[in-house]
């Protein structure tokens, strides 16, 4: 009976010896893991997630590290955490990257906007260069005509020689001969239409006083009224002078002045600058901006 008690008291001191030596130990090591948890705690800094990092589990247990027996539910505990987190992040990428797309589009319309806009303003740009350019030229031009109306006004009454003609006639006739007739046709004709000249008729007669005078005007006469009649030149282009026999200046300086042999008639044409401003207020103004412009 005693030995059986004894060898009971025996196995049950070897058997409580590794129960006190692992509650000793799991003690120690309990220790500096929950101040090392703690110092790591204190130490650690906030994930993506806005919650604090996960933290390894330092209780090795019995078994240390790895337990051999571990079951499905102790694995799915210690796993939880890591896949909530994982799924936070998951979510927070999403949202992130949605934000991304979001202010990415944002500015790709910004700056299609803008585009459109600097382009309008360049378009604007050139229209309006090119209705200075327009505004330059239409000013050019008026300048011009204002140099050439006060050239014109201020030679309004300055008449230039432009054509020249002689007509003969027999000694004691007025009867315009068929040479004469077709010379004035040459000098008559182009003057329809025109305006800014004016006819100067002047007749010289052989003979003496006033019946020298007399033919030339008659002569003179004569050739006013075929212009009249067959040219529809207008009277008052006219100047109509009988001289008589008086003396008609030499072309040459050292000649002495001659008197007219015979009958003739002297037809000056004389031109101010009236048609050339006729000619420059008729000439087309230069087409607007929008005249130029094809129809859209």
């Amino acid at each position: 009976m005693k030995t059986r008690l004894f060898v009971a008291l025996l196995l049950a001191a070897v058997l409580a010896l590794p129960a006190m030596a692992q509650q000793t130990g799991s003690t120690t090591q309990d220790q500096p893991a929950a101040a090392q948890s703690t110092d790591q705690s204190a130490a650690s800094t906030t994930g993506a997630s806005g919650k604090p990092a996960l933290q390894p589990d330092t209780h090795e247990g019995f078994w240390g590290k790895m337990n051999p027996f571990a079951r499905k539910k102790y694995v799915q505990r210690q796993t939880a955490p890591i896949r909530d987190r994982v799924n936070e992040l998951d979510e927070l990428t999403s949202s992130n990257t949605k934000m991304i797309k979001d202010t990415d589009a944002r500015a790709q319309e910004g700056i299609r906007l803008a585009s459109t806009k600097a382009n309008e303003a360049d378009q604007h740009a050139i229209e309006a260069g090119n209705k200075a350019q327009m505004a330059q030229q239409t000013a050019t031009q008026a300048n011009t005509r204002l140099t050439t109306v006060e050239q014109v006004v201020g030679n309004i009454d300055q008449y230039k020689a432009s054509n020249q003609t002689e007509i003969r006639f027999r000694p004691g006739q007025s009867v315009l001969s068929k040479n004469a007739k077709a010379a004035l046709d040459d000098m008559a004709t182009p003057l329809k239409d025109q305006r800014g000249y004016i006819i100067e008729v002047q007749g010289f007669s052989s003979g003496h006083g006033q019946a020298a005078i007399a033919t030339s005007q008659k002569m003179a006469d004569a050739v006013v009224r075929y212009l009249v009649l067959n040219h529809e030149i207008p009277v008052y282009r006219i100047y109509v002078v009988g001289m008589g026999n008086a003396p008609v200046q030499s072309a040459s300086a050292d000649d002495k002045t001659k008197r007219t042999s015979g009958g003739r008639v002297e037809i000056s044409l004389l031109k101010n600058d009236l048609e050339q401003l006729a000619s420059t207020s008729s000439s087309p103004a230069p087409a607007t901006q929008d005249q130029q412009a094809p129809p859209k």
